[in-house]
């Protein structure tokens, strides 16, 4: 399977009283998103499903993944996937979907990039997944550890290049 975990895009700021799950994406971040998106479908990225977290920018980010790359199923909100979520759940949540050839997560920082640690059976690894980064790990058996390898990652500023 082919997995391609996504940081949201560049969201508003933080609002005293605000809940930090309501931020949306700025117009920049859409912007550099639609940028990032259109370099990976140009690569032949085409996901058969996206899943997100139910946070409001990550669910926009999806979205825009799914008009750009043309995915036809809807998107899935996972409570797993949230900034402070469990990469083993997780794991498990990508795991029920292993019939699909491609699945890619929208999500958050700091899961983002353990994910992908996790992913590669290297859990301590640090990754610094920027806002709109999308990275694709490989995984061929679907056990409870995995053992994935890394193909590429794509940052909004090698997109906007």
């Amino acid at each position: 399977m082919e997995i391609y975990l996504l940081r949201h895009g560049i969201a508003e700021e933080q609002r005293a009283g605000a809940r930090d799950s309501d931020r949306a994406l700025t117009a920049e971040g859409k912007k550099r998103l639609r940028e990032v998106f259109l370099m990976a479908r140009s690569a032949g990225v085409n996901p058969e499903l996206i899943l997100t977290s139910p946070y409001r920018r990550a669910k926009e980010t999806a979205q825009i993944a799914a008009e750009v790359l043309g995915t036809k199923q809807p998107v899935v909100t996972a409570d797993v996937f949230t900034p402070m979520g469990d990469v083993r759940e997780a794991w498990n949540e990508i795991r029920m979907h292993k019939g699909a050839h491609s699945v890619l997560v929208s999500g958050h920082e700091p899961l983002t990039g353990m994910l992908t640690g996790y992913l590669l059976n290297a859990p301590q690894l640090a990754i610094d997944v920027k806002k709109g980064c999308l990275i694709r790990v490989d995984v061929e058996a679907f056990g409870p550890q995995p053992r994935g390898v890394l193909k590429w990652m794509l940052t909004p500023r090698l997109a906007a290049r």
